[in-house]
């Protein structure tokens, strides 16, 4: 995020070093302005690689729900089409065709009735596919309420408040009332009764997280799905579930076949996912899938036709790669349904495995084990009081390891937590190293006196891990 500029540039040089081995005088390049001349293309390689050694190693990144390692087949195609504007679908037909193939997968996979009348569209990612769901949810309720002659300028929508800050944006953004459901003990995520609770006749959804991000558990779309059932009988308001899957909707299918969260619940409108998470494909790319075109309203969809023909958009944006796209269609006929219930299993067995090993080291208590979505988070016993969560993950960080540490939000600011997320990539042996350095740090902390960290110190912001 560029608002702001870097606070660490006061009293920093204006120019770039460059040292002489990469060139055959010294020369200096400014930070900050646009060089007068440019300069050979492997000097500006070497410049800007070298300072993005810098960077945390992505692999060893356990606060990402992001993938981070794709097979090289894949990135070799993503090579080939970066040049591939996705907008251009008539320039671009065949990956306009590999877009719709994949809709219709998703559609298939998450059981709509007839996945070729199932309507969907790639995103930038799942905080764009939030939105245009969101979107949806508003027009058809506007349009209902206006040919019953009722008002529509006080809509709300309702959700937990461990929904990632994309629904905030969005009620922010379109003026809809955010009608959060704060948690309470040890109910971290939405429940059926609590969201009932909220609604009335200008609810124009409810959203159901398939994985919060806050501990990796599902919340209860059956239950709520039913419970919605109940009220529509009850009061006549009819409102639909959007699910925000971004990333269990690519673990349940595969992990929790028998779990019924997706579009066989007739409640559920429309589904989210991130390709670039449990999807793995690099960032960014996203997919809303709506159960048939009746859940996506008409008036919503632009036709553009200068780019060559008639082409129906639904998006925030015009242009943006394709790339993406292609890689999601090559992990879909590569992996098939086995390979990636083979890779999400797989993930969740390290993840229940490593927050088992985690729950028998003395100072630590399990908020969750791992065997949903394959997160799970942890936070210290209650007799620990000389050091904190956040002395914990910057102990692990001189190893290399990013585990955020992070509080939780209203009502329970007073639990502080570290998250592990397990991505593809993320091996036993990886898991083991990393225990191996948890116990190492646990004697260097149990030396402090007190804490020397709060949650002022945590670098993690927990709602733009999108």
């Amino acid at each position: 995020m560029g608002l702001r500029h870097p606070a660490d540039n006061a009293g920093r040089h204006s120019d770039v070093s460059v040292n002489p081995v990469f060139t055959r005088e010294p020369v200096s390049i400014p930070r900050d302005v646009l060089p007068a001349e440019g300069v050979d293309p492997e000097l500006a390689y070497q410049v800007v690689h070298d300072e993005l050694m810098l960077d945390g190693n992505a692999r060893l990144n356990l606060a990402t729900f992001v993938s981070t390692w794709m097979e090289p087949q894949a990135t070799r195609l993503m090579a080939e089409t970066f040049d591939k504007n996705m907008i251009d679908k008539d320039e671009y037909p065949r990956t306009a065709d590999l877009e719709s193939r994949c809709v219709r997968m998703l559609a298939d996979l998450w059981h709509a009735e007839d996945p070729a009348r199932a309507v969907g569209c790639s995103t930038t990612g799942s905080s764009e596919a939030c939105m245009l769901a969101g979107l949806a949810m508003k027009r058809r309720w506007q349009h209902k309420r206006r040919a019953a002659g009722e008002p529509v300028d006080r809509p709300n929508i309702v959700m937990g408040i461990n929904v990632q800050i994309c629904w905030e944006k969005f009620a922010n953004f379109w003026d809809v009332e955010a009608r959060l459901v704060p948690m309470a003990g040890d109910r971290f995520t939405l429940s059926a009764a609590e969201a009932v609770a909220r609604c009335d006749e200008n609810t124009i959804g409810v959203v159901a997280i398939l994985g919060s991000t806050f501990d990796g558990s599902y919340e209860p779309v059956a239950e709520i799905c039913a419970a919605l059932d109940e009220f529509q009988q009850r009061t006549g308001h009819d409102i639909p579930v959007h699910v925000d899957g971004a990333s269990g909707a690519m673990i349940a299918p595969f992990c929790d076949p028998d779990l019924e969260w997706d579009f066989r619940l007739p409640r559920v409108a429309s589904i989210n996912t991130s390709g670039h998470k449990f999807g793995l494909v690099y960032p960014g790319v996203g997919w809303a899938v709506w159960r048939d075109a009746d859940a996506l309203p008409e008036d919503l969809v632009f036709r553009v036709n200068y780019l060559g023909g008639d082409m129906p958009t639904f998006a925030l944006n015009f242009s943006r790669p394709g790339s993406q796209v292609v890689a999601q269609y090559y992990n879909f006929l590569r992996l098939g349904f086995e390979g990636y219930q083979r890779v999400q299993l797989a993930c969740r067995e390290v993840a229940t495995w490593l927050a088992a090993e985690i729950g028998k080291i003395g100072p630590f208590r399990l908020l969750t084990h791992g065997d949903q979505l394959p997160v799970f988070a942890f936070t210290l016993a209650d007799e620990v009081t000389r050091y904190s969560v956040f002395d914990v993950s910057a102990a692990l960080r001189q190893a290399g390891w990013l585990v955020p540490a992070y509080t939780f939000p209203e009502d329970r600011t007073d639990l502080a937590a570290l998250r592990v997320v397990v991505r593809n990539g993320f091996t036993r042996d990886l898991a083991e190293l990393l225990l191996d350095d948890l116990r190492r740090a646990l004697p260097v902390l149990e030396r402090l006196e007190r804490p020397l960290r709060g949650p002022e110190s945590a670098g993690f912001d927990h709602g733009q891990h999108r």
